[in-house]
């Protein structure tokens, strides 16, 4: 009688944690949600990230803590602001000692995994399996570190992360037991190269100029105009691919110079001045932002249909996002860090069979605060010896947001001097 029991309650056991659902977190570094087609852009299209929101939800008000790459990871990673996770500038080191959510996931049965950009110094803590890019990594053949060590991979960075993601969904998890994996693209961070497949997308296009575009700055504080960030001033001869790339083979240089040779021979014998040269640095960088934005959104496809033909998808909670938002000429700019809304606001899509309406779209004011808690809270991680300071998601997901949910948010850049000169400042964004 007694085997019996045990039995039972080992069946029950296993039931419940396949039960578990599992967690897909693709993030891409600067992607401003201008720059995708399900929140409106007039530029692009994107399918697969579009068709994670028709499935699922889109938020319009998701914002970040502090708009620079490793502060908004350890924010994620943490559920904490800067100034308490220890991680406030690019320029400093994560503490992996501390209190994560992969880490809480493994304690509840979790396998974790996370593949391509860390950009937090210290080696990850708190995954079964992990392999990262070198700071910020190449766009084309990346050394790649995990604990075996450093090694080298031939190809286009977008399309090696996507690789690894999916081989391990195939070959190396365990299949019985829930996942929470980190698919983390570089793109379309700066110098924004493109993938061999996109060298030529939108060469028949202009793009079209924001309304801010020609800003002067006047009426604002110098702050605005002693930046270091302007598409007119501040785009290097390498972001405009007006240098020969160093890092690609034989084979993938002479793609590339079938693509560029033309278009740059057409510009040095245009002989351009004044503002028809900064209209062609601005179509030359945004055409090329959005290239590397097209590979991103191809391999999100690629994920998509492997996790319909291996039944994946129905048992699988799959949120896209951005490390923060991205400027794309509003007000002159490229980069990010200023509280403006094209910066400090971070495209959010989200899709869970079964909890999450199709199609719907949420208001709300959320944050990568709220990220750790949303993952655990999926896990059914009650329980949070050290409290975080965002809130889950979940009820939100469900159409049930609290009725004392946030109607302020704060905001706090901390990164200077540093890179582009944008002054440190903080504030509140409210619904006004």
């Amino acid at each position: 009688m007694k085997l019996y029991i045990l039995l039972f309650t080992l069946a029950l056991t296993g039931l419940t944690s396949a039960k578990k659902p599992n967690i897909l977190f693709i993030f891409t570094d600067d992607h401003g949600y201008q720059a995708i087609s399900a929140y409106g852009s007039n530029r692009n299209k994107t399918p697969n990230i579009d068709r994670i929101a028709s499935e699922g939800m889109r938020f319009e008000n998701c914002f970040v803590t502090n708009s620079i790459c490793g502060p908004s990871r350890a924010v994620i990673l943490t559920g904490k602001h800067s100034h308490l996770n220890g991680f406030m500038t690019n320029g400093d080191r994560f503490d992996g000692s501390q209190q994560t959510f992969p880490k809480l996931l493994q304690k509840k049965g979790y396998q974790t995994a996370i593949f391509g950009k860390w950009h937090l110094k210290s080696d990850p803590t708190g995954f079964d399996k992990w392999k990262v890019l070198l700071g910020q990594g190449p766009y084309y053949n990346p050394p790649m570190k995990s604990v075996e060590g450093t090694k080298k991979i031939e190809g286009y960075t977008t399309d090696i992360i996507t690789d690894l993601t999916l081989e391990w969904l195939k070959e190396d998890r365990d299949k019985d037991q829930p996942f929470m994996l980190m698919c983390q693209h570089k793109a379309p961070h700066r110098n924004w190269q493109p993938g061999p497949d996109h060298l030529n997308l939108y060469d028949d296009i202009e793009m079209p100029y924001p309304e801010t575009f020609w800003d002067d700055y006047k009426g604002r504080t110098v702050a605005a105009s002693t930046q270091a960030m302007t598409i007119a001033n501040h785009l290097s001869a390498n972001d405009l691919k007006l240098n020969q790339p160093r890092n690609l083979t034989t084979a993938q240089l002479q793609v590339w110079n079938a693509a560029y040779k033309p278009k740059n021979e057409a510009f040095t014998k245009a002989k351009l001045e004044g503002k028809e040269r900064i209209k062609w640095q601005y179509q030359r960088y945004v055409k090329d932002y959005l290239r590397c934005v097209a590979s991103v959104d191809d391999n999100i496809g690629r994920i998509l249909k492997y996790l319909d033909q291996s039944g994946l998808a129905e048992d699988t909670i799959v949120i896209y996002s951005s490390d923060q938002g991205w400027y794309l000429g509003e007000h002159g700019w490229y980069d990010k860090r200023w509280m403006y809304e094209e910066s400090f606001k971070t495209p959010f899509v989200a899709r869970w069979p079964g909890k999450i309406k199709a199609g719907s779209v949420n208001r709300d004011f959320v944050s990568n605060l709220d990220f750790a808690q949303t993952f655990l809270d999926i896990a059914g991680v009650k329980e949070i010896p050290n409290p975080m300071q965002g809130r889950s998601l979940v009820p939100v997901f469900e159409g049930k947001t609290p009725k004392d949910w946030r109607k302020s948010f704060y905001y706090h850049y901390y990164e200077f001097p540093g890179a582009h000169s944008v002054r440190r400042h903080y504030g509140i964004r409210t619904e006004r």
